[in-house]
């Protein structure tokens, strides 16, 4: 029996999943002292490249990890390992950590970061009918600082694992407040009577990509903004429910805890942006500079 493996990217290099590995101090492992992209795979091209990408040197730039690479250079890698696993539709990850060194809080100049990526395959197939999912209330426990994109996902992890055990899609993370901020590793939004409500852009949240894209879709449908805060008794009211990532694109939302979001069906608004969405997305693929 013929074992395919992954063909993963490490450092420049691409090889088998089974023979990639890192130090055991590397800072990533012992302190999630790293950043991280996750990118669509759609067509075989990568979704809203340099968005992300731009969003990677500011999560860099952040905690100080240099940037060893080009955004060309990085496509023309992601692209070989997309074309190395044979991926049509499906997702990327891309890892940067502050490199190995012996165990201290304290970090100086002298690390080399270390960079891998991998894919995975698609989890609901872009053109077809979007499910209806479900999503389970979760406190909000993350750190303090949500708009890098750190490898730092306890909070998530266990959040996504309670709404897994409740037998729900995704969480909804909720603060100390009573205000939604975003769901587990999606933004969320929901519209009522017409009017899109969006939480502002703030440390409390990720600054998602696929978010930003939705969001200019949504103005080119010229539908109505509210950017505030929201509790939860608000979202059970409205007329459509979605989230956004970049694994997902745009999905709806039926329900929440044991509350049905208008008649539990996928909405018209929301069907309409997913579709503006991938159609956006197509259209901006990323071409390199320098070919």
């Amino acid at each position: 029996m013929v074992d395919h493996q992954r063909i993963v990217f490490l450092n420049g290099k691409f090889a088998p999943e089974a023979e990639a590995s890192l130090p055991i101090f590397d800072r990533g492992l012992l302190f999630a002292d790293a950043v991280y992209e996750g990118f669509g795979i759609l067509d075989g091209q990568i979704v809203d490249f340099i968005y992300h990408m731009r969003r990677l040197e500011q999560s860099l730039s952040k905690i100080a990890i240099p940037i060893t690479f080009t955004i060309d250079s990085m496509f023309q890698d992601m692209m070989a390992l997309i074309e190395k696993n044979a991926v049509t539709n499906g997702f990327l990850y891309l890892h940067v950590t502050r490199g190995a060194g012996d165990r201290a809080f304290h970090y100086h100049d002298g690390y080399i970061p270390n960079i891998f990526a991998f894919t995975q395959g698609e989890k609901f197939v872009a053109d077809d009918m979007p499910p209806a999912i479900t999503l389970h209330a979760a406190p909000d426990l993350r750190w303090a600082r949500r708009d890098i994109k750190s490898t730092n996902l306890l909070a998530q992890v266990m959040a996504k694992h309670a709404a897994n055990e409740a037998g729900d899609y995704e969480a909804l993370m909720i603060d100390q407040d009573g205000y939604v901020t975003e769901a587990g590793s999606s933004s969320f939004f929901y519209i009522k009577n017409g009017d899109l409500f969006v939480r502002p852009v703030s440390n409390e949240i990720l600054h998602g990509i696929t978010r930003q894209t939705m969001l200019r879709v949504a103005k080119q449908m010229d539908l109505r903004f509210v950017e505030r805060v929201y509790k939860l008794d608000e979202v059970l009211e409205a007329d459509e429910a979605f989230i956004t990532a970049s694994s997902i694109y745009v999905l709806p939302v039926s329900k929440i805890d044991d509350y049905v979001i208008a008649d539990g069906q996928v909405g018209r608004f929301t069907l309409a942006l997913r579709e503006a969405y991938l159609e956006t997305a197509r259209a901006e693929f990323y071409k390199p500079t320098d070919i």
